[in-house]
């Protein structure tokens, strides 16, 4: 059996020291639904990664628990420091948070569960994905906090029951899954790349584009890509207190899952009842624009957050 690995990415530059509202949250509107939503409080996000440097200054406070599933740090499950630098860097994508310091993620206020699943060299065991899956879901904070979103920038070539079964359980109990689409592109939209488990149907799977919102040359296309997200040259925390800019379907997915952090609080008080996986969904697919590329290649479009925005532009579209 292969080990899942993370999903190869690019390593642009990094930094020492940065103040910066990064490109993506602009990207996806983010800052629209920040004062509706109190910029994320009470969401939980589950990263399913390489750890997290816990005390960076743009992630300290962010962390509501975690867990090590791997055999890095003499196999310690309450030590899920990151020796790798990839989840530090997704997870500040998602809740760096606003101090007028370094950089802000897209849900501020959301808090972070971090489950270690990758080694310091990116690669685990397809158990210890189950394993974290599963503690997601069962997973409750002091103030009967829950899990409702998990973030996996991470793939495999192997399809595996258990993994599948993980998920669909995930899924069944109002956890919206959010997975990387894969780099394995060959920039052209009619030949399919797979990687597991961003190609199951259950999940939410995410494509990359770059800041003109061109499709990433390396992003996988396939019939089940359902949206994208900023991947390309995106500025996010990073090991020793440091920022970086990495470029990969990696990238692209925690921009969704801070969406969804955003979005499940605002539906939910809208709507004044728990939306189920699939509404949560359609509400997200309503927030997407299309760019003008095959469905295998984009799904429904870039997350774009504000509806207001898209209302505009329907209304001056009928006036002019």
């Amino acid at each position: 059996m292969n080990r899942m690995k993370l999903i190869p990415y690019r390593m642009d530059a990094i930094l020492d020291t940065t103040n910066e509202v990064p490109k993506g949250v602009h990207m996806v509107e983010a800052q629209s639904l920040w004062d509706e939503t109190d910029q994320g409080k009470g969401s939980v996000v589950a990263v399913i990664d390489t750890g997290c440097q816990c005390n960076h200054p743009d992630l300290q406070g962010q962390v509501i628990g975690g867990r090590n599933f791997t055999n890095d740090h003499d196999g310690d499950p309450e030590n899920f420091e990151d020796n790798n630098g990839h989840g530090t860097h997704v997870a500040g994508t998602i809740a760096a948070k606003e101090d007028g310091k370094g950089v802000v993620g897209v849900a501020p206020q959301a808090k972070l569960l971090i489950l270690k699943v990758l080694s310091e060299e990116g690669s685990g065991q397809y158990q210890w994905i189950t394993e974290a899956i599963d503690y997601a879901v069962q997973w409750r904070g002091e103030n009967n906090e829950r899990v409702r979103v998990i973030s996996m920038s991470l793939g495999g070539p192997d399809d595996t029951p258990d993994l599948r079964n993980s998920i669909l359980n995930a899924v069944s109990q109002g956890v919206s899954v959010v997975c990387a689409a894969g780099n394995e592109g060959d920039g052209r939209e009619d030949t399919m790349e797979y990687a597991y488990p961003g190609a199951y149907n259950e999940v939410i799977q995410v494509g990359a584009v770059n800041e003109s919102r061109r499709l990433a040359s390396f992003t996988n296309t396939n019939d089940q890509i359902d949206l994208v997200a900023p991947g390309v040259n995106i500025l996010s925390t990073y090991l020793e207190g440091k920022y970086a800019r990495l470029s990969g379907t990696s990238m692209a997915t925690p921009h969704v899952s801070g969406g969804l952090s955003l979005i499940i609080p605002l539906v939910e008080k809208q709507f004044q009842r728990k939306m189920t996986e699939a509404e949560i969904f359609s509400q997200l697919i309503k927030r997407t624009t299309p760019l003008g590329y095959s469905k295998v290649a984009e799904g429904n479009g870039l997350m774009t957050l504000s509806l207001t925005k898209k209302l505009e532009k329907l209304f001056s579209s009928y006036i002019t």
